[in-house]
């Protein structure tokens, strides 16, 4: 049975894919090695070159893909129009790295006895590399894995998120028309069973995923029958701490922004928790009351619109339920928090106990749940409680109170005075505990697609 597609907000049906099983997933890698040899015999100035057509392509499309990507995913289109131009710039900067895969020389003069030796590194691909989009950035993110796989050198086999693979789909169709060899770049579209049979199959080198952390844990598992390479960036649950000296204002406009509107607010890297210091609570918590009401919540191929469907109506029941925990945990909830069908309306809940089970888990919607306290070493140990470790923000206009903050955040990246939902593509992104480990970027992810091959050249100095 194929998979239908429909608008999250409406219902309206949008298409259809495949629902690949393991055995057509695993002729999808076999035929990718015969594309990966032929990706890896491409100069780097070649493989440049293909990058840089496909970006082109794709910016050729810009509005129909951010329209389809809106349609399916709930998005409002000017976010999914910024998503698409960050996936063009994504495929650009990767056509760059692909010409810039240093070795080294490395003196063997250190070591006695080898003085007259030469050693040099090369970067190889890896071989065939699985790339798992999920649903709610999926043309950035399938961006950053696919491009940095073809500029290694690689053949790659994406499997698009099942509730919105159209727009990728379309980016396939394209991709199919630059001149790449055959089979390097293939989609497989379906559910668990695609992701398992990439997982477990001996012909993928490497297995990359953005997702939440229980699907990470599960592949990296049955990775380990292979000893493939695992790459992982998972969920978070960013805590943003605002100081007595901070700007109200500015503060709430990052959660606004950074939780509340972006993405609907199913970001990994979105705000999920705020801490609000005793002396600025109240006038931090009136501006984000006065910035929420102004949001506006409908459809989400209207350019006015601020929040959207979220992906589907149980993800929509899952965000007011636990809304409901945060309430029965002690949390009052001062606005929003209605739902109607894939709508949830922006949310906000203050004096949340520190420590409710419910404010510790990853919320995925527009929900700002905002507790106090007094000390900022306290609130910095409170955001370190969180089993998640992506990003934080700290609001203050004390520089050294900023850094001595961030030192003591046990995150992959702070933010300060901005919202967590931040990622640049030449930026190092991911964070340390359950959120994976990994960190993916223009600078790291075409590295870690690569191994290093030593060469040493016995008496090449007499």
């Amino acid at each position: 049975m194929p998979i239908a597609v429909r608008n999250p907000g409406t219902g309206e049906h949008l298409g259809e894919v495949p629902d690949l099983d393991a055995r057509e997933v695993a002729e999808a890698v076999e035929r990718a090695q015969d594309g990966q040899r032929a990706m890896a015999a491409l100069p780097a100035h070649r493989r440049a070159a293909l990058l840089l057509k496909i970006a082109d392509l794709i910016e050729a499309e810009l509005d129909d893909l951010a329209g389809l990507l809106a349609a399916e995913n709930g998005k409002p289109i000017p976010q999914t129009r910024g998503e698409v131009e960050a996936a063009i710039r994504i495929f650009r900067g990767y056509a760059g790295e692909a010409t810039r895969l240093f070795g080294r020389q490395i003196p063997l003069d250190a070591v006695p006895g080898l003085e007259r030796h030469l050693a040099v590194t090369t970067r190889e691909p890896l071989g065939v590399v699985a790339a798992l989009v999920p649903f709610n950035y999926p043309v950035e993110l399938y961006a950053h894995k696919a491009a940095a796989a073809l500029a290694a050198g690689n053949a790659v086999v994406v499997q698009p998120p099942a509730k919105c693979p159209l727009a990728l789909t379309r980016v396939a169709e394209l991709i199919a028309t630059v001149g790449l060899p055959a089979h390097a770049h293939q989609l497989v579209t379906g559910g668990v069973a695609v992701s398992q049979a990439l997982a477990t199959l001996p012909g993928v080198a490497a297995i990359t995923l953005t997702g939440s952390t229980a699907a990470g844990r599960a592949i990296a598992q049955l990775a380990s029958g292979t000893l493939k390479k695992v790459f992982l960036e998972l969920g978070g649950n960013d805590a943003l701490i605002v100081c007595d000296d901070a700007d109200p204002e500015e503060a709430a406009k990052a959660v606004v922004l950074g939780r509340l509107a972006r993405g609907n607010g199913q970001i990994c890297c979105a705000v999920k928790r705020v801490y609000a210091q005793d002396g600025i609570h109240d006038a931090f918590l009136a501006s984000l009351l006065a910035q929420t009401a102004k949001l506006v919540v409908g459809d989400q191929l209207q350019e006015s619109t601020d929040v959207g469907p979220l992906i589907t109506e149980d993800a929509a029941e899952q965000v007011c339920a636990a809304i409901d925990r945060l309430v029965e945990d002690g949390a009052q909830l001062v606005t929003g928090g209605g739902r109607r069908g894939a709508f949830v309306d922006p949310a906000v809940l203050i004096d949340v106990p520190a420590e409710s089970p419910a404010f510790a888990e990853e919320i995925f919607g527009p929900v700002a749940p905002v507790a106090r306290f007094t000390d900022p070493l306290d609130a910095v140990r409170m955001a370190n409680e969180s089993p998640y470790g992506l990003h934080a923000a700290v609001f203050t206009r004390d520089v050294s109170r900023a850094f001595t903050l961030a030192r003591h955040l046990d995150v992959g990246g702070v933010v300060i005075n901005g919202s967590t939902a931040l990622r640049a593509e030449n930026l190092p992104f991911g964070g340390t505990k359950d959120t994976g480990g990994y960190r993916e970027g223009l600078h790291e992810t075409v590295l870690d697609f690569t191994r290093q091959k030593t060469i040493i050249v016995m008496e090449a100095f007499g």
